[in-house]
């Protein structure tokens, strides 16, 4: 049968892109010490929709079938990367590297009531609801284990709220996706709607930021390489993987517990300011145990 094979490969490439997501965070925290969020997401995403470009077959038949569905690719690329990641930028840069990896990695979570709402077949049950109280309760083990929140945390709180809401609007995102009864070509969706969203992103930058230029330092032009290319390769394998037939979100999107875990890591060896504590990791056992007990039985269920 073909539907093993086809399962194994979704699971291996939903792990090859949550561990290029895992490392985002790193590069992230370096990249804006040097510019603004929305100037350095603008950039990142319009590069990484470039990037796609020279890897899409019959490029001007697939120009065709974009402008066919114009409509829908921008509204990918103004929810999924637009609206998304400027609530994305602006939250991890109000939070230190680890919480916000993990807050991130909470994100299937928040997807899997979005899929019971609007997804047929893809429904809450008691399994589902179990974790998502296990991973709402690392969300809350981590933040209360903040030494800044109270008073002196109030930045930290709002990242905190900016990021959950991100969470929810990337379920939303990968429904738009997902329900594509149009059947965008993969990479033209992923390519193009990152030109649009990253072209609004510097947009926003220039009027709530200002432009910013100068000398960069080599570890700025690193990391924005580094994101430019990890965005392209994950969110092309993810856009592909949503397509697939029976493919459903919240099952697909375990696959991100990954994220937190290596974030959290890359985080504390990588940062200066970052280093583990016993409740962090604590939240973040909490975070993944939550994603392991929703998709118990995905080997036997399929995706």
């Amino acid at each position: 049968m073909k539907i093993k094979p086809l399962l194994n490969s979704t699971i291996f490439l939903a792990i090859v892109a949550c561990i290029l997501w895992s490392t985002a965070f790193v590069g992230i925290k370096i990249g804006l010490k040097y510019t603004s969020p929305f100037q350095f997401a603008g950039i990142r995403f319009f590069i990484s929709g470039l990037l796609i470009l020279p890897f899409i077959p019959n490029l001007r038949a697939k120009l065709a079938a974009a402008k066919q569905n114009i409509s829908k690719i921008l509204l990918v690329g103004f929810v999924q990367t637009f609206l998304q990641y400027a609530l994305f930028y602006r939250g991890v840069d109000m939070v230190p590297g680890a919480l916000g990896a993990m807050i991130i990695g909470s994100g299937p979570l928040f997807i899997a009531i979005v899929a019971h709402f609007f997804m047929p077949g893809d429904t809450l049950n008691r399994r589902k609801v179990v974790s998502i109280l296990v991973g709402l309760l690392g969300i809350v083990v981590i933040s209360l284990g903040r030494k800044q929140m109270g008073a002196v945390g109030t930045m930290a709180s709002v990242g905190i709220l900016i990021l959950i809401a991100n969470n929810l609007l990337a379920g939303f995102g990968n429904m738009l996706v997902a329900t594509d009864k149009r059947r965008i070509p993969p990479l033209v969706l992923s390519s193009f709607s990152m030109l649009f969203g990253g072209a609004l992103l510097f947009g926003l930058g220039l009027v709530t930021e200002g432009y910013q230029s100068g000398s960069f330092p080599l570890e700025y032009w690193l990391s924005l390489g580094w994101l430019s290319f990890l965005s392209a390769a994950a969110i092309s394998i993810w856009y592909t993987l949503l397509k697939r037939p029976g493919v459903k979100l919240s099952t697909l999107n375990m696959w991100k517990f990954i994220i937190p875990v290596l974030g959290a890591v890359l985080s504390w060896l990588l940062l200066p300011n970052e280093h583990p504590t016993l409740i962090a990791v604590l939240g973040m056992v909490l975070v993944g145990l939550s994603l392991v007990i929703l998709n118990w039985n995905i080997r036997k269920r399929g995706l």
